[in-house]
């Protein structure tokens, strides 16, 4: 086990992210695998097997000793593999020990709220995982790129400043401080995908009958905002990624490089909690071995 660890921290650091003071998303390639080459993809798939087992393990222990609570949060343009990301690295999760919150476009119970409020409800317990496909980012991104939502969320105009986006990270950077000093261990995941390769995806779901369900016209819509995108999600992990909330921005083009990413990350993250399972008092013991007896003896 000591051994896939130690191999998924070495893949993981290089995509790590927590003083965005130098950072430039222009330097990171969205194609990039890392050491690996294009005929390595069976064997990143091994790899990635091998770590979602000791994922199982480490999780486990979360959940018996429950005393850290663990916050996924992931943005993404659209198709840049945030779902299946989720579903292939978290297959061999317990259940009951992950739940996962998908955000769009806000309700009007939720426009009625702070933008924190519906995030801020279905934080995990601790002893679980909680991921966020989406989250409270979206109000420095989606907003930002489309200012005329801000009116929606009938805030008074004179808590509109002119840099509301520089507050609004202050703001989240504050409250992931906040969780980080309340038993939340927070890791942030920007799947970085090229326009080039979201335009192929898109093509596979207009093509495929099978994916129709996944495409809207809107998605094409918002490539013409791609640059302004990227500025936002450039500014975002500049302005909030630090040692208690890091920000991983991770190559997106090749799925299977980014799902061994994202695990690899989290691997590197639950073993750094010292995780393990309760020992029993001496009388716990005792009891257990009088339980054990008495099993025998029917």
């Amino acid at each position: 086990m000591k051994e896939i660890i130690d191999r998924a921290k070495a893949l993981a650091r290089p995509y790590r992210i927590t003083d965005g003071k130098d950072f430039k998303l222009a330097k990171i390639d969205p194609e990039e695998i890392g050491e690996f080459k294009e005929d390595d993809k069976a064997e990143a798939k091994v790899a990635l097997s091998e770590t979602t087992k000791v994922l199982t393990d480490l999780q486990g222990k979360l959940y018996a000793q429950n005393q850290w609570g663990v916050l996924l949060i992931f943005q993404a343009m659209d198709a840049a593999g945030k779902d299946s990301a989720i579903k292939h690295v978290m297959s061999g999760i317990n259940p009951q020990g992950c739940q996962v919150y998908s955000f769009k476009q806000p309700s009007e119970e939720d426009l009625d709220h702070d933008y924190m409020w519906r995030c801020m409800k279905v934080l995990p317990e601790r002893g679980r995982i909680g991921i966020f496909n989406r989250s409270y980012y979206e109000e420095a991104l989606v907003v930002r790129v489309h200012p005329d939502l801000l009116e929606k969320q009938n805030l008074p105009p004179e808590l509109e400043p002119k840099d509301i986006w520089s507050e609004r990270f202050d703001d989240i950077g504050r409250i992931e401080r906040y969780l980080s000093r309340n038993g939340y261990l927070i890791r942030k995941f920007f799947l970085h995908v090229s326009k080039k390769e979201q335009k192929k995806r898109f093509l596979a779901r207009i093509d495929d009958p099978a994916k129709n369900w996944k495409f809207s016209a809107a998605d094409v819509k918002e490539r013409s905002h791609w640059d302004e995108y990227m500025s936002a999600y450039e500014d975002m992990v500049q302005r909030t990624a630090t040692s208690y909330a890091p920000w991983y921005v991770v190559p997106a083009d090749h799925k299977w490089f980014t799902r061994l990413v994202v695990a690899s990350a989290l691997i590197d993250a639950l073993s750094s909690l010292k995780l393990a399972y309760p020992e029993l008092e001496p009388e716990q013991q005792a009891a257990l071995l009088q339980a054990r007896q008495a099993l025998i003896e029917e």
